[in-house]
């Protein structure tokens, strides 16, 4: 009775999590800002799934799934990093040094410095 109640928090807790990513996902203006709904909220409801399904195989039928802790671990990994290459990718077509806030020093955003400016700026050759 405590496993099922359990298993079905985290689904529905992870079905909540999917539908608000989703929603993010269409409702959000900017492309930067829209980001955000499917990394994080859609991440936590795919990971909330699959610890269910970990739960139902380890309490209903008395065996560990090592399969869905696997995937589990590679969403958390890789998600965060897709999500910075998406948004580079997007800092560099959509935006110029000069929309861009100041870094707070005197060097540029490293996006958009050169190899040699940063091998100067570092004390180095290029």
């Amino acid at each position: 009775m405590i496993a099922d109640i359990l298993i079905s928090a985290f689904l529905v807790i992870s079905g909540i999590f999917g539908v608000v990513g989703s929603l993010g996902l269409i409702k959000l203006p900017d492309p930067m800002m829209r980001l955000h709904a499917p990394t994080k909220a859609t991440t936590l409801g795919v990971g909330g799934a699959l610890i269910a399904s970990m739960l139902f195989f380890l309490l209903k039928e008395n065996s560990f799934s090592f399969h869905e802790l696997m995937i589990t671990l590679f969403l958390f990994l890789t998600a965060p990093i897709t999500a910075h290459f998406i948004a580079k990718t997007h800092v560099h077509r959509h935006e110029s040094p000069r929309s861009l806030p100041p870094t707070g020093g005197e060097r540029p955003w490293a996006t958009f410095e050169s190899d040699a400016a940063r091998a100067e700026a570092e004390g180095r050759e290029a």
